[in-house]
């Protein structure tokens, strides 16, 4: 650990930021290394903030701890000027969000108390108060009330709609738009928003650090326009040049009855988008224009943000998405019971670079290299089931990290040009592993052994098993197959290049 002596008043010190592996906190970490700040990261886990492009700057630090244990919180603050409070649980089960997200304010608060913190800031929900509040925002309110009920002065910045490419509302509305011509909806879509784009956001997380008179204030944060979500559908709908959509509103669509759609159409599932789905019926406007008028900037307007957040999707520029905070398991304990193994193995004549690439690709818009329909159908029937589905594809095309969700899979182990393990997310009567493991085997070729484990769940595990036994042949098979023609046509690609020949003959040795 650093010295954690708090710096001089000439200098800028050191903050910390929770929820870094999210989507706002994995984004503001940078622009605060910009502004010349430290920054102490509070993690589960180190691992997932490996592939972010400013892990390894000499002014971030990275701890690893809980931030509902007071101990963890109390020493990860120590030193430190000032604290992001961005952490929220709507990936708990159930309504018991609601409960934690309470009882880690309270740790927090404590903490920030105990080391004299100058200031913590949270990015809480607009949304006018009383009994109609939704669950989430009214969550979001007692979560600001118990931050604020301690001795540190809060900052509160309240947002609506964040517009960015991989947040949570703008996917949901993107698929709903592209997926759907005619969408029969709930009554909230005449209901008032005024979204903003995540820059603006940024910004103003910033600046709240650096603006004293925000120090103890509550301030409701929007871009230049207030629109209905319908109004706010027909933008998207413009920006991806697609036909207007036709929306007929009902009143007996529910938030559960929304969420399950929400869940079957776009790549959130029913448990992230419920509380979505009920704040969605609340106005959602700013009351005055004080954040703007304390820390001036332009505001993006609600096409402009689309069109931004649109553009980066099509670059596949997507610096962190919604499905980034997704917890990560421990390595599952294959012993005390069975464990069925489909293990394969083929000499590929490529490197362990380029047959590590290949396997890195796999998944996404690239599919898994054979037998696309088999795969395509166990994602709808774990879309049906409530699993995340294929739908929620990957954040970048070519490389993988530690942690990233990837289709029902998540990277759980990688060693690069060795290892890739991916486990299974998708609804399972047990757990399911896919490992990648390659050697080099001599000269310019590998050998790769594709390992799929599945440790069963009662009879209905094992039943589970043998259904899809005599299917692993035309699925694991063909993906080997597939991965090895990928590695070598790189791999003569690559050489073709440096020697300007025009390709040879290669071979893959099934073992």
């Amino acid at each position: 650990m650093t010295d954690h002596k708090p710096q001089s008043c000439g200098e800028r010190g050191t903050v910390l930021v929770t929820g870094t592996t999210g989507y706002i906190g994995g984004r503001l970490v940078s622009h605060l290394l910009d502004r010349g700040w430290r920054v102490r990261c509070l993690v589960r886990s180190a691992r997932k903030l490996h592939r972010r492009h400013w892990a390894s700057r000499q002014q971030v630090e990275v701890i690893e701890g809980d931030a509902s244990d007071e101990t963890a919180a109390r020493n990860a603050m120590d030193g430190c000027v000032a604290a992001y409070y961005l952490i929220h649980s709507m990936m708990v089960a159930g309504s018991e969000y609601h409960e934690r997200d309470l009882h880690i304010a309270r740790v927090f608060a404590n903490a920030a108390e105990a080391a004299n913190l100058r200031q913590i800031i949270y990015l809480g929900g607009l949304g006018e108060t009383g009994q109609q509040l939704s669950e989430h925002l009214r969550s979001r309110r007692e979560v600001e009330r118990v931050l604020c009920e301690g001795k540190v002065p809060v900052t509160v910045l309240r947002a609506a709609m964040i517009i960015g490419a991989g947040s949570a509302s703008f996917e949901i509305l993107r698929y709903l738009v592209e997926r759907l011509p005619i969408m029969v909806t709930p009554k909230w879509v005449s209901t008032q928003s005024q979204p903003i784009a995540i820059q603006n956001v940024i910004h103003y997380l910033v600046q709240s650090l650096e603006t004293p008179e925000t120090l103890g204030r509550t301030l409701d944060i929007g871009g230049p326009d207030v629109m209905t979500y319908n109004e706010i559908m027909r933008s998207m709908a413009t920006e991806r040049r697609l036909q207007r959509r036709l929306v007929i509103p009902v009143p007996v669509l529910t938030p559960r009855l929304s969420s399950l759609w929400i869940h079957l159409i776009t790549p959130l599932s029913a448990q992230i988008a419920r509380p979505l789905a009920e704040g969605l019926r609340n106005k959602v406007i700013c009351g005055d224009n004080e954040a703007n008028l304390l820390m001036p900037q332009r505001l993006l307007t609600v096409q402009e943000s689309i069109a931004d957040a649109l553009g980066q999707l099509v670059a596949h520029d997507v610096e962190t998405s919604w499905s980034d905070a997704g917890p990560i398991p421990g390595d599952p304990d294959w012993a005390g019971g069975t464990v069925f193994t489909d293990s394969r193995a083929m000499k590929i004549a490529a490197s362990p670079a380029h047959v590590y690439a290949a396997a890195c690709r796999i998944g996404g818009s690239e599919g898994y290299f054979s037998a696309s329909w088999l795969w395509r159908l166990r994602g709808i029937v774990d879309r049906l089931v409530g699993g995340p589905g294929l739908r929620r594809g990957r954040r970048d095309p070519e490389s993988l990290g530690f942690g990233d969700a990837l289709d029902f899979w998540r990277v759980t182990g990688i060693e690069p040009e060795r290892r890739l393990e991916l486990r299974a997310e998708m609804k399972l009567p047990g757990v399911a592993t896919l490992t990648f493991e390659i050697e080099p085997v001599g000269g310019a070729s590998s050998k790769l052994t594709q390992t799929a484990r599945f440790k069963p769940k009662g009879l209905l595990g094992l039943l589970y098993w043998c259904a899809v036994l005599p299917l692993h042949s035309i699925v694991f098979r063909g993906m080997l197959r597939g991965l090895a023609r990928s590695a070598e046509a790189r791999h003569r690609e690559i050489v073709n290049q440096s020697t300007g020949a025009t390709g040879s003959g290669s071979e893959s040795i099934a073992q």
